[in-house]
């Protein structure tokens, strides 16, 4: 057998027990918006050209401009569309630039743990675990006393975990994790102190980062993606209930150009705003935890 986790057995999503979201509505979507910022001085990651050379300004301008105008646009498009939304934010944020996280608070919007900053010395999977549950518990303890309630849902910067991170999420209160896109439905996950949920998101595909950054995809394919991804899981999900996360960026998609293409897909979203529910993960995490026992069953 090759080496494995144990944090939940193989099953395959047509053999599970059916069930439905809120209204017996058949397709949860949620929109992720990854709210982030970066030290000065230091790689900050991915970039479209060849690496800046220190102090890496060109990569840090990059990222500074969605927090000084890619939010805000987004934010307009948000309220236009009438779209929830789930913000995944580096509490460095807070520190920063606190003005970009009011309006959002005031729409009832939910936030998402997302470490301090996506300085690449603080990927959680090169960190001891002491150092890890410090940094879990600083960032918890910054956001309720921002938001006035601890937040329910994680997500690593980078999306990176050690062998320990889900035991340390659960251990500190957290009901459900996003670093995890291995199902269109959210699964329990096995951990020392009882399970926590894994709640879909796409780390990997239907996410501005890896498909403008690494995969080159144009502004057209990405809002293609994004209305195919949505229009096959609804056709999909009459056979099961399923979650459609979109993750986007403030610095990439919140420039002009992106955010045109953009418009039109979520634009389609919101014209299905009947029949799917639009909602945000804490959300979704809240009703598979109320469903009959064994609904969704524990690993």
């Amino acid at each position: 057998m090759l080496p494995g986790h144990n944090r939940y057995p193989y099953s395959p999503i047509t053999r599970r027990a059916d069930y439905s979201w809120p209204g017996g509505r058949r397709l949860a979507v949620y929109i992720a918006l990854n709210v982030e910022h970066f030290a000065f001085g230091e790689p900050p990651g991915a970039d479209f050209s060849a690496p800046a050379v220190p102090p890496h300004h060109r990569s840090y301008a990059w990222r500074e401009y969605g927090n000084r105008v890619g939010i805000w646009r987004l934010l307009d498009l948000f309220e236009e569309l009438s779209l929830p939304v789930a913000l995944l934010v580096n509490t460095a944020v807070y520190d920063f630039c606190p003005e970009a996280i009011e309006p959002f608070r005031k729409r009832g919007d939910e936030i998402v743990g997302h470490g301090i900053s996506n300085r690449g010395s603080l990927r959680q999977a090169d960190l001891a675990e002491a150092d890890e549950r410090a940094l879990i518990a600083e960032c918890t303890a910054a956001l309720a006393r921002h938001e006035g309630k601890p937040p329910l849902g994680w997500l690593g910067p980078w999306i990176s975990q050690s062998r320990a991170t889900p035991d340390l999420l659960k251990e500190a209160g957290y009901r459900y994790m996003l670093d995890w896109h291995v199902d269109d439905q959210p699964i329990w996950f096995a951990t020392r102190a009882g399970p926590i949920l894994a709640v879909p998101y796409p780390a990997m595909e239907v996410n501005d980062s890896p498909a403008f950054i690494y995969r080159r995809v144009s502004e057209e394919t990405f809002a293609d993606m994004v209305v195919d991804q949505f229009d096959e899981m609804l056709e999909q999900s009459v056979k099961q209930p399923l979650v459609c996360p979109i993750s986007l960026h403030t610095f990439i998609a919140g420039h002009p150009f992106r955010l045109r293409r953009l418009r039109r897909a979520l634009r389609h979203v919101a014209q299905h705003g009947n029949t799917i529910w639009l909602t945000r993960p804490g959300r979704i995490a809240e009703h598979i935890e109320r469903l009959p026992k064994g609904t969704v069953a524990f690993p």
